[in-house]
């Protein structure tokens, strides 16, 4: 079995209710100074315990803006960049990430750069100078958590995130896909409702945005507050089953394109439409109509309960800008038909489980013992262009870790037990700190080719499975302690990496710049005063 998370092992939250509250949401707040309540009651923490790479920002005329969308953390650094939510217990989530530009670096040129969750590549996100952008999608959690990254696409369009959301959906929530699927939210939308709604009136922190009557259509209004969301699985909150569009006559279609909401070209599409009766009809009044999409009935006549509500599903293998979906009275009806709300996602299939669950939890080993990597989330193999900068992967579906990229990564201490990334071919911890022995589980790796361990403060002898394992290369030199003929000191060759660094943090890579700026300079002077000598 595979996973799709490589985490810091963040601080567990608490599952307090079974049923859907705000006591199990997470709220990340990117860039704030400090936790708060918002107005509708939701708690927003700050991610200083999320991540560490990348710089917190303000954004230009922040009291113009919800407070969630006032900072932000940006990246400079790195291929991604990740944050790591725990999820109790995996299950169906919703997860929201939210950017907001508001020319916080007063470039005015909002960057656009690549989303993702776990393995899997989620949208690219295309910035606005002064709009909120946000990407929300609902998928299965199979391990304790998830996490949401961003990546570079373009030189100079550095990725940012404004908020962070994750809300515990029930498991039979949305079922219309199983989970090797994910829905990526294009549209929910209640009809005619007065303004946005959110929690706490829908109580998985759903956002509603209100759509008025428009063209030939008309607003109609519930003649009671009672209403019964849960008689449906997906439960939408009674705020948006309170009112409906509608037409004047029986005989005038609800016409929805769905121009605003989908791409030009076709992408299978997963519609939810939700219809509720708004008024307490006479025995001999009848609202039943049929629901075509692009002319071909889909689904059997409906007709909406009072005081509740009837969800149909609407499975589309291709779906584009150009399809509408009409509400047409049937020839028995005497009211015309109605609709109070509506989602269209975009199902997402072909979603990885990540790489290989052993391999996960041997990184996780060596960033437990090494603090320097830690800051290191997400898949550690997937999305492929984006993998951790010091692993080397496999092309395998479910990834394999091949090699360890860590010369010069400031590691120190002993090493400890990663036996279970079996198929590493090469290991490099050549130019670090690393002390105590070299451990015999090493040479008993089955694929390695590789490994270096120069110029490191290892003592004690070579264990005999690297002296006497002739398929290894084995570099130890620079390493004075140890009780081998190989203690010498490396020469200018044999202590470089093998293969080609992986990038550092962007702080160590100045270090090394200044250096060897340094060494450089004192070159060129030198030279200079022996030709001033001659």
């Amino acid at each position: 079995m595979a996973t799709n998370l490589l985490p810091f092992v963040p601080p567990l939250l608490l599952l307090l209710a079974l049923s859907a509250s705000a006591s199990n949401f997470t709220s990340i707040d990117c860039g704030a100074s400090g936790s708060y309540k918002d107005e509708n009651g939701i708690a927003w923490e700050t991610d200083e315990s999320y991540v560490s790479n990348g710089e917190n920002r303000v954004v230009q005329n922040p009291n113009s803006v919800p407070e969630p969308m006032r900072t932000l953390r940006v990246f400079s650094s790195r291929k991604k960049n990740c944050y790591p939510v725990s999820v109790p217990g995996g299950g169906r989530v919703l997860v929201r990430a939210s950017f907001y530009y508001g020319n916080y670096d007063e470039k005015s040129s909002p960057p656009t750069f690549a989303l993702q969750f776990d393995a899997n590549s989620w949208e690219t996100v295309v910035t606005s100078m002064d709009q909120v952008v946000f990407h929300e999608a609902i998928y299965d959690v199979f391990a304790e958590g998830t996490a949401v990254c961003v990546a570079q696409l373009e030189q100079g369009q550095l990725p940012f995130v404004s908020a962070i959301e994750v809300r515990t959906l029930e498991t039979d929530m949305y079922e219309g896909v199983d989970s090797s699927f994910a829905l990526l939210l294009k549209g929910r939308l209640a009809f005619g409702a007065p303004g946005v709604v959110r929690y706490p009136s829908d109580a998985y922190d759903r956002i509603w945005d209100p759509v008025a009557a428009s063209d030939e259509l008309i607003t109609t209004k519930s003649d009671t507050t009672v209403m019964d969301p849960t008689a449906v699985k997906d439960k939408p909150p009674a705020a948006v089953l309170l009112q409906a569009i509608t037409t004047a006559n029986v005989s005038t279609d609800v016409v929805l394109f769905l121009s605003e909401l989908l791409p030009t070209d076709p992408v299978p599409a997963y519609i939810n439409l939700y219809f509720a009766e708004m008024s307490h009809l006479g025995s001999k009044d009848n609202n039943t109509f049929q629901v075509y999409v692009d002319g071909d009935p889909l689904i059997d006549a409906v007709n909406p309960p009072y005081q509740s509500v009837a969800e149909y599903l609407i499975g589309l293998k291709a779906a584009s800008a150009s399809t509408k979906i009409t509400l047409t009275a049937t020839p028995e009806a005497t009211v015309p038909p109605l609709i109070s709300a509506m989602e269209v996602f975009v199902v997402r299939g072909g979603l990885s489980n990540g790489t290989d669950e052993s391999d996960v939890g041997a990184l996780i080993v060596l960033q437990q013992k090494f603090e320097v990597l830690g800051d290191w989330a997400g898949d550690p193999c997937l999305p492929a262009k984006y993998t951790a900068d010091w692993v080397g992967c496999s092309s395998d579906p479910t990834p394999r870790i091949t090699a360890l990229y860590l010369s010069g990564y400031g590691l120190s201490g002993d090493l400890p037990d990663f036996s279970a990334l079996t198929a590493l071919q090469t290991i490099d911890m050549s130019n670090n700190k690393i002390t105590g022995r070299i451990p015999e589980f090493l040479g008993k790796l089955p694929d390695l080719k590789e490994l270096n361990l120069a110029d490191n403060k290892l003592s004690g002898a070579v264990p005999s499975s690297l002296t006497e394992n002739k398929k290894i290369k084995l570099t130890v030199c620079g390493n004075p302690s140890l009780s081998s003929s190989d203690q010498k000191p490396c020469d200018s060759s044999m202590g470089k990496p093998s293969t080609p660094r992986a990038t550092k943090s962007s702080s160590t890579s100045l270090k090394e710049s200044r250096r060897n700026l340094v060494v450089a300079l004192e070159a060129v002077i030198s030279l200079f005063l022996l030709v001033l000598m001659a």
